[in-house]
């Protein structure tokens, strides 16, 4: 199933729970797009669809780091004094390095600490996890970890401590009712789908 479908069921989830809990209309719409995200996030994983639509490109990230690396490199080597002049210019080198390796694929790891350390900065659980969530769908096959009921237990998790953060009633119910929708939707046993999903790994491998 694609990922309008996947954004199209989730939304109508998070519909449910507005209704359910009687939103007002900016709860209403807060709960439907929460539930549209909710439905797409376990394809944050390797290969998945969602994961390229988040990340900058990777060369505007080696660009900007080479840039970096070399204004160190060459404000140490005028500026630096002593130690810290030689300690800035190897900083600045690895840096040059380290950029040079940066390949797309490597960009939703980035994001992920980039959404961890905004947590840790803001002081909020659920954007510490949900980085946590990112970082381990980037190095996740597709439709394995993201895709079973870790996945769905992991994720409840983030959208309770959302829902307390927001202090809005029916947030943990559309995220939740959003990521299961997507797992029903790539299940096996619906005809327009070839493959399935390992939902008990890492218990079991086989795909439903």
């Amino acid at each position: 199933m694609n990922g309008t479908a996947h954004t199209a069921i989730g939304a109508a989830t998070g519909f449910i729970a507005a209704n359910t809990f009687q939103s007002s209309p900016t709860e209403t719409m807060i709960l439907v797009g929460l539930g549209a995200v909710s439905g797409l996030m376990p394809d944050l994983d390797i290969d998945g669809k969602l994961r390229g639509k988040i990340t900058l490109s990777h060369k505007v990230i080696r660009l900007t780091a080479l840039f970096i690396g070399m204004l160190m490199v060459f404000y140490s080597f005028y500026e630096g004094r002593a130690v810290d002049k030689w300690l800035g210019i190897g900083i600045g080198l690895a840096i040059i390095i380290v950029s040079s390796l940066i390949k797309q694929k490597h960009m939703l790891t980035i994001t992920g600490i980039g959404v961890l350390a905004g947590g840790i900065s803001l002081s909020e659980i659920w954007l510490i996890l949900l980085g946590v969530y990112i970082v381990i769908a980037s190095i996740s096959s597709h439709r394995s970890y993201t895709h079973s009921i870790l996945g769905i237990i992991f994720f409840g998790f983030i959208a309770s401590k959302l829902e307390g953060s927001l202090g809005i009633h029916g947030v943990y119910y559309a995220c939740l009712g959003g990521y299961i929708s997507h797992l029903i939707a790539d299940l096996k046993i619906l005809p327009f789908n070839k493959r399935g999903i390992k939902l008990f790994l890492p218990v079991s491998k086989i795909e439903l």
